[in-house]
């Protein structure tokens, strides 16, 4: 029982070691950073909840490898979003871009929030001019 127990702690410690990302880094650090950036930035289209940074997804593999080959290329960053967006839509992108289709993402947010502040202050002020039971029923 201690051998297996020591096999599985070791196990669980050597997890964070396997590499999801088993590209080769860039020699240029200023390149490595963009290229980190921009994976975090793009959405697993096949997991939906994490960054293709964080998946092991083949599709992610996929875009990570796209994204690389196109930094090598000379693509600005720009360019880069602009083909996933044009490719796969807003969705790959976690921070959807402000236009006229996302207005109402930016804007939701903060409508939602006045809402519930008007509404929390409706029903405040009827409860503070309520008549007051002196019966205490």
């Amino acid at each position: 029982m201690r051998k297996l127990l020591g096999m599985l702690t070791l196990l669980a410690l050597a997890m964070p070691a396997i590499a999801i990302d088993d590209i080769q880094a860039f020699d240029d650090p200023e390149l490595q950073a963009r290229y980190e950036e921009i994976i975090s930035e793009v959405r697993c289209l096949k997991c939906q909840n994490q960054t293709i940074k964080d998946s092991n997804a083949f599709l992610a593999g996929d875009l990570r490898r796209e994204i690389r080959r196109m930094l090598e290329e000379g693509f600005s960053d720009k360019e880069i979003y602009d083909f996933l967006v044009e490719r796969y839509g807003e969705f790959a992108l976690y921070r959807p871009r402000t236009s006229g289709k996302t207005l109402i993402l930016w804007i939701a947010p903060g409508l939602l929030l006045l809402g519930g502040i008007a509404v929390l202050g409706g029903v405040l002020r009827k409860r503070m001019n309520m008549p007051i039971d002196e019966d205490g029923a």
